[in-house]
């Protein structure tokens, strides 16, 4: 993966290449269930280490990642099914910072997060199941 946008020299978050029940594929990365995605890169996302559950669901610990990693827009997953749910905590982090973020089913934020990564340094925490 080419790290930087050539045009800005900033960056450049990945692309998701596919996107199937508890499997996602990344540029640059292998094959995870669910992924933590930002500016440069990204890793597999192990819910253990912030005590991410599906509920109360997405910790603040998970959204700093991306913002200490330099995303200025936050696409959060709640699963295919819509199951998984993001702590209150956490959306005030958003707020409080001032990021821009979106909630959407996996399919849709994977969507949304390939078309904002083109152009903007976007941080994405997908969950692909429930």
């Amino acid at each position: 993966m080419n790290d930087t946008d050539d045009s800005t020299g900033k960056l450049r978050s990945p692309q998701v290449t596919h996107l199937e029940w508890g499997r996602t594929e990344v540029e640059g990365l292998a094959p995870a269930k669910d992924v933590v995605l930002y500016p440069g890169g990204g890793h597999p996302w192990d819910w253990n280490v912030h005590g991410t559950r599906h509920t109360p669901g997405i910790q603040p610990g998970d959204v700093q990642e991306l913002l200490d990693r330099g995303a200025d827009v936050v696409v959060l997953s709640l699963g295919i099914d819509r199951v998984l749910q993001v702590d209150p905590a956490t959306l005030d982090l958003l707020t409080t910072t001032g990021t821009e973020y979106h909630l959407a089913d996996t399919r849709a934020a994977v969507e949304l997060y390939n078309t904002l990564a083109r152009t903007r340094p976007t941080g994405a925490l997908l969950h692909s199941t429930c």
